[in-house]
């Protein structure tokens, strides 16, 4: 082969290779994303970041509780009021509700129409739980409002006579709660061993004066005065009656088994909303308002 034929060959194998890897240049150039670029997030953002909030958001506020709580009307739902504000910052709405008839009280607990009630004491509340059948608990005591003996007629216990008329609850444990005061101030003295907070004229085995009792609904002694020597009257009732509490001939002492109760359902003594409401009870605040408000007719049980 001669010089110049191996020049053209040799010429021609290079644009022949020239051609070649130009084509599959341009083949690589139009090739299309690998599957995983193609479904990738932007690789500045992780999954758990694109769907979570910002770290600097905080989280939404606990949803406001309502709680029900039913209650006589004095101290009981003003005591209750008092503490509305401060339960209300941490979140519970307190709710509440006056029962005219405070009979209604337990059985409205008992029908899950509230969710406590502050009435009562733990004598009567065992009392009624033995012969209704509830299943409630205790949860915190508040207050005591000392039973005490009033008047329209008398001025003092030494003016009660022979044969007076002295009017008393007829609900099983007040009205041995009205006994047992009258045997403290040695008026009568009832039969020993009776252990159940129950007791009735029935059970009185002195009677030195020849007291006669009369047994009625508790609510309508006030009314009775009247036509009484004398009767024993729980302290609310007094208040709402508008007689002065320091008007009775004597009372109860500070050291009284009858402190008053928040009641719920066996089961609720847990939740927290009743936790917050014993808390906030049972404070200075609640302790100093209460001594300023009643005095003597209302005394902190805490």
């Amino acid at each position: 082969m001669s010089k110049k034929s191996l020049f053209v060959l040799v010429s021609l194998f290079v644009i022949l290779s020239a051609v070649v890897t130009g084509c599959g240049s341009k083949n690589n150039n139009n090739a299309s994303p690998s599957p995983s670029a193609s479904s990738s997030p932007d690789a500045s953002v992780t999954p758990s970041e694109s769907s979570s909030p910002s770290a600097s958001e905080s989280p939404s506020a606990a949803p406001e509780v309502t709680l029900k709580v039913g209650a006589a009307a004095v101290p009981h739902a003003v005591i209750l009021n008092f503490v509305k504000p401060a339960l209300k910052a941490q979140g519970v709405n307190l709710e509440v509700i006056v029962f005219d008839d405070e009979g209604q009280l337990n059985p409205a607990l008992n029908e899950k129409q509230i969710d406590a009630n502050y009435f009562q004491h733990v004598p009567y509340l065992d009392s009624i739980k033995g012969e209704k059948g509830y299943d409630f608990a205790v949860t915190t005591k508040v207050h005591v409002e000392p039973i005490g003996f009033y008047s329209d007629k008398l001025k003092s216990k030494d003016d009660i006579k022979e044969g007076a008329t002295i009017g008393i609850p007829n609900n099983p444990s007040n009205e041995y709660r009205a006994l047992v005061l009258l045997e403290q101030q040695g008026f009568i003295k009832l039969k020993e061993g009776i252990t159940t907070y129950e007791a009735t004229p029935k059970e009185i085995v002195d009677n030195p004066k020849k007291l006669k009792f009369v047994e009625a609904d508790s609510a309508t002694l006030p009314r009775a005065l009247p036509d009484l020597d004398g009767a024993i009257i729980n302290t609310n009732l007094v208040l709402e009656a508008k007689i002065d509490p320091n008007s009775a001939l004597f009372r109860e002492d500070a050291n009284s088994p009858y402190a008053n109760v928040i009641v719920v359902r066996k089961g609720d003594e847990n939740n927290e909303a009743i936790k917050k409401l014993d808390a906030a009870l049972t404070t200075p605040e609640v302790k100093k308002f209460i001594q300023d408000t009643y005095g003597v007719a209302v005394v902190p049980a805490f």
